[in-house]
């Protein structure tokens, strides 16, 4: 499939894109490419094939949300570089 220069402004436009003068030509190589696989894809038969969203069955990979013991406090600070009254202390970030 031939891409015109005046496809790819046009599309340039559509997508609010500024394109250098000097590679409209190598854009509309490289769109041809694409709708050239595109067009292969479409050539192959997919009857009977069930439509799916991922090419491989994919299951909730979290684990049960369970209730557990809090992390004490001590422990949490145990490696804390600077620690104060049982609290983080972290450097200012807000003026």
């Amino acid at each position: 499939m031939t891409i015109s220069k005046q496809d790819v402004l046009h599309v340039a436009r559509l997508a609010r894109l500024e394109i250098d003068e000097a590679k409209v030509n190598t854009f509309a190589g490289q769109l041809a490419k694409i709708l050239e696989h595109v067009d292969m894809l479409n050539q192959i038969d997919t009857e009977g094939v069930k439509p799916t969203s991922h090419a491989i069955d994919l299951t909730n990979a979290f684990r049960d949300d369970e209730p557990a013991a809090h992390l004490e406090n001590e422990k949490a600070l145990a490696n804390a570089p600077a620690k104060e009254d049982g609290a983080f202390i972290v450097p200012k970030v807000v003026g």
